[in-house]
């Protein structure tokens, strides 16, 4: 931000801190992308992330529903994402359901237990105050008094995607993020993130938020192969 000049926004990224837990730990803004990205998740109630991996997107939206928590805005917490990755069927996978489903939610558990620690956040969803569930379980839900997180957006169909949009209820909200770039549905079938894009654009209260490879804050090495495998889809699209 300095090298460009924007020495006022990296002040401001500091005013920006989201306190995670009774201990005066804060989660700081790290681009100017993730700190418009928190004051949408402030001011609307339903939010739509889009961007790479790395940038943040599911970290600061955990972390805004914990500040939440914390501060007694609501009183659950919701995490979901679609049990579909990388071509894998849940019936090929060993166990019963929740062992089925249980490798897809890992990263929203890590994020979790980074925050809150991992005994602090294994008696709140011991207690249902945090849930962590397939998309699959939304369905005839309504969520009221909730924080909703949905990730990995970019793997629900159409009909997912409206199904779970309309379980908010009163004073709850919504964040979606996913990577539209990394779709795992099977050829032919419409991404309902990429979907939604079109279909909410023009409602008041629903904001998107778009990353970039810049707002990559992983390893050094992440940020470039980003942009490398944009480079190299950009060069097959135009031939």
């Amino acid at each position: 931000m300095i090298a460009e000049g924007n020495e006022t926004s990296l002040k401001d990224l500091f005013l920006n801190n989201i306190p995670v837990s009774s201990k005066r730990r804060f989660i700081i803004p790290k681009t100017e992308t993730q700190k418009k990205y928190i004051e949408a998740i402030k001011l609307h109630d339903i939010v739509i992330g889009i961007g790479p991996a790395g940038t943040g997107k599911t970290y600061l939206a955990m972390a805004m529903a914990i500040s939440a928590y914390v501060k007694k805005q609501i009183s659950r917490i919701v995490l979901a994402r679609p049990a579909l990755e990388a071509g894998e069927k849940l019936g090929f996978l060993p166990g019963d359901l929740y062992e089925k489903v249980n490798p897809y939610l890992r990263p929203l558990y890590d994020a979790l237990f980074d925050m809150m620690g991992a005994d602090k956040s294994s008696k709140l969803i011991d207690r249902g105050i945090i849930e962590i569930a397939p998309l699959a379980f939304m369905r005839g839900r309504t969520l009221n008094d909730s924080f909703i997180i949905l990730d990995e957006a970019q793997n629900t169909t159409s009909e997912q995607m409206k199904m779970y949009l309309t379980r908010l209820g009163y004073n709850s909200k919504t964040v979606i993020t996913g990577d539209i770039t990394q779709i795992d549905l099977p050829a032919g079938r419409m991404s309902g993130l990429v979907e939604s894009i079109d279909i909410l654009k023009n409602i008041k209260g629903i904001q998107f938020i778009y990353f970039s490879e810049k707002d990559v804050v992983r390893h050094q090495l992440v940020q470039e192969i980003v942009r490398a495998y944009e480079k190299h889809e950009k060069r097959n699209t135009s031939r």
